[in-house]
């Protein structure tokens, strides 16, 4: 068996991607040393490599090299053994894997600021930031350096601005509604990229011979001015930027603002690949790819170790629970188109673009609940799909593992429409915060390019032109602008400014924070459709209420 695992592990190091640095340092180590990053690990445990596989690979590697191990944000949250136990799982399972470093992403903040503190205070590895800031002071250290025969590797931490509208606005304020935390964002980038070139700059007047970026910014467009372009081309000194948020697997060299090459790596989500970095102990030289888990099965079914035993024993505990069947669905339910696939042949996620029929149900429920005139949903806030057959609690979990809360308000027609523009913005990039709808349809016509103005925190400000969402009907009335209707949603967008989405706040509240969203869902399934998901929801696409419209109609 032991034969078996090493071969495996030698294959799966060879199917990932490379990119070489073109000029090598000068030598000095005594062995390479492999930095091994995840990023993006979203409580998927047990998946593709899992954290067994992970300190199996760091073991085997280990016997010849030195190695780090590194993780670059969004650990934490995303299945249900993250939300039942507010992130405090996923950390006892990275001190068993024996992490020395993280930064943190966006969804670290999910479970409230005091949380990630808590959770902070419970790690045995530090957490490192050169941006996340409380009223301009750095939260934690900007960088750490460790020393390898006398070569020193500083680590520097990047956290995304893009956080304070991707994780809950709210915990980022004080009780007046004023944001004391922040990430030097600014409209220019110059606040991020400053506050970067500071650590930097600092690392290297400590010694460093290397600087590796530590980063949870991605390439998506919606995260510029912050992306990984946008750093690594407003600064230098910077050797490797080993990246999260974006799920990409994307291997890059570019050039930073004195011209000089930088790597760039990422290695997916969900740990379906284990990122690494490799300095040459020969000349000092630098490499960077991803080792890929390409296999039909998760690594955690074949590799036993003191990890693989400290994951079965966080599981057992949730496992009764989880399986407990809540309702049955005649149809699949799905966020992902059901015939498109992505270069890799993996199904392209359409619930934050278009409209779907999990889309359609996560916002009916809303509105069956609470009994308001429409509902909304961001497309963020769905999470997976639901096979046809037997729904668990696992299932439900899987969909909303936020744990937000069902709330209502009074908004005007002009308000609504402005939510919905919003919303649209991006489309058809995707973007968290588009919004699933009940009892309402709309269209999108994507021909005119956005006019929706945000702020330098990417907040909501104002439409400033031709709207893109026109004809919206509320049940079989055309919206009224004038008109005051009941909306139903959750506390992340109505009160927590939750995407960005500013239109909601001084909303008068009728329900406030009275159900949590997974029990939304379980008992308008259970309640109102009598425990099964019919015909009803049978398009994956959905039953018309958004509609794309990608050319100007034609002139009468």
């Amino acid at each position: 068996m032991k034969k078996i695992l090493g071969l495996i592990l030698a294959l799966a190091m060879l199917l990932g991607c490379t990119a070489v640095a073109e000029e090598a340092a000068a030598p000095a180590l005594t062995k390479d040393l492999v930095i091994l990053y995840t990023s993006d690990v979203h409580c998927g445990i047990e998946s593709g490599w899992g954290y067994a596989g992970l300190a199996a690979l760091r073991d085997a590697l280990a016997e010849d090299n030195y190695v780090v191990l590194v993780d670059n944000g969004d650990a934490i949250q995303g299945e249900p053994i993250g939300t039942m136990t507010k992130g405090e799982a996923l950390i006892d399972l990275m001190n068993a894997v024996g992490y020395d470093i993280a930064t943190p992403g966006n969804h670290e903040f999910d479970y409230g600021m005091e949380r990630f503190l808590e959770l902070t205070e419970k790690a045995e590895f530090p957490y490192i930031s050169s941006t996340f800031n409380k009223e301009g002071e750095l939260v934690f250290k900007p960088y750490v350096i460790k020393e390898f025969d006398g070569v020193k590797v500083a680590f520097v931490g990047i956290s995304t601005p893009k956080t304070l509208t991707s994780s809950t606005p709210a915990y980022f304020m004080d009780d007046e509604g004023k944001f004391i935390y922040g990430f030097f964002e600014d409209e220019t980038g110059e606040g991020v990229y400053n506050a970067v070139q500071t650590a930097v700059d600092a690392a290297i007047e400590e010694g460093a011979d290397y600087v590796i970026a530590m980063a949870h910014t991605g390439s998506e467009a919606e995260c510029e001015p912050w992306t990984y372009v946008d750093i690594i081309g407003n600064t230098t000194g910077i050797d490797a930027y080993l990246d999260g948020h974006s799920h990409d697997t994307e291997q890059v060299i570019m050039k930073n603002k004195a011209g000089e090459d930088v790597l760039r790596s990422a290695c997916g989500t969900k740990l379906e690949g284990i990122g690494y970095l490799t300095i040459s102990a020969k000349d000092g030289s630098m490499t960077c790819g991803t080792h890929a888990w390409n296999f039909d099965f998760d690594a955690p079914a074949l590799i036993k170790n003191d990890v693989s035993a400290a994951v079965e024993a966080a599981t057992a505990m949730l496992d009764a629970k989880l399986k407990e069947v809540v309702a049955t669905t005649q149809v699949a339910l799905t966020i992902s188109d059901p015939e498109a696939v992505d270069a890799n042949g993996k199904p392209i996620r359409i619930v934050r673009t278009a409209e779907t029929n999990l889309g359609d149900l996560c916002a009916d429920a809303y509105r069956d609940q609470s009994g308001a005139d429409v509902a909304i949903v961001n497309g963020g806030g769905i999470r997976a799909n639901i096979k046809a057959g037997d729904i668990t609690l696992n299932d439900i979990l899987l969909v909303h593992p936020y744990g937000n809360s069902m709330c209502v308000i009074e908004i005007t027609g002009q308000k609504l429409l402005d939510a919905l523009e919003y919303a649209c913005k991006d489309v058809p990039s995707e973007f968290g915060g588009f919004l699933q709808v009940s009892g309402m349809t709309y269209e999108i016509h994507t021909y005119i390019p956005s006019s929706v103005k945000m702020d330098e925190k990417k907040m909501f400000v104002s439409v400033d032109g031709e709207y893109r969402v026109k004809n919206v009907m509320i049940g079989d009335e055309p919206l009224d602008l004038e008109k005051t209707y009941t909306l139903a949603s959750h506390d992340y967008k109505l009160k927590l400014k939750g995407d960005g989405n500013t239109v909601f706040i001084d909303c008068p509240i009728l329900q406030d924070c009275v159900k949590i969203d997974n029990q939304v869902l379980i008992d308008y399934i259970t309640g109102t459709l009598g425990g099964v998901v019919g015909e009803e929801y049978a398009n994956p696409y959905g039953q018309g209420r958004i509609v794309a419209v990608p050319e100007a109609p034609a002139a009468e």
